[in-house]
């Protein structure tokens, strides 16, 4: 039995974060998992600068109502979803993901969560489990699953790493120099295609 599973921001949809920079002007908060590894250090630092601009995540939610999946996203997700079961498992939040899940065609996701403040301020943040990418991966490999992992960032490594087949998907080229083991592909056309290819 196979499952993919898939990274969200970078791969099915726009980094959330960049288009809160554009939207804020706010250039720090370009910053992503692509640039930071530790994933912690990102989101306390990202939570500071909001802070001190008074934003919150009423500003930030406007900013992802306006985003939209990424071209072919939506009917490369639909294709594969017809052939096995796929899982987005992303390190965003609940409360970021539900308007790009309805116009992904509400796939299933596995996320965090923030704690927001009756202000709206974002006062903090509940992984839903430590490493939750890798975890992920190797609890659907304890239930009888064979994996097969696509993302762009750090962050996606674990799951790429420990899955049965492992793909970069419009990443950075540090990262693709420094784990030439994984086929990097540009298009999903070409993503399905190879996950096709291992597809039992």
């Amino acid at each position: 039995m196979d499952i993919v599973c898939l990274d969200l921001e970078g791969v099915l949809v726009p980094e959330i974060w960049i288009a809160f920079s554009q939207a804020s002007g706010i250039p720090e908060l370009k910053r992503t998992t692509r640039d930071e590894p530790d994933y912690d250090k990102l989101m306390r630092w990202r939570l500071g600068i909001l802070k001190e601009h008074g934003l919150g995540l009423k500003e930030i939610q406007a900013t992802i109502e306006k985003i939209d999946p990424i071209p072919g996203a939506r009917e490369f997700l639909d294709e594969l979803r017809s052939l096995t079961q796929v899982i987005i498992i992303s390190d965003t939040f609940t409360q970021f993901a539900s308007p790009l899940m309805k116009k992904l065609g509400w796939p299933t996701i596995f996320c965090n969560s923030l704690e927001v403040a009756e202000n709206g301020e974002i006062t903090g943040f509940r992984m839903r489990i430590e490493n939750s990418k890798y975890t992920t991966v190797k609890a659907l490999q304890s239930i009888g699953y064979n994996t097969i992992a696509s993302g762009d960032s750090y962050n996606d490594l674990g799951m790429i790493k420990a899955s049965k087949a492992g793909f970069l998907f419009k990443s950075t080229e540090q990262i693709k120099a420094d784990n030439p083991q994984f086929p990097a592909f540009e298009t999903y056309e070409e993503l399905l295609a190879a996950i096709k290819n291992v597809l039992d």
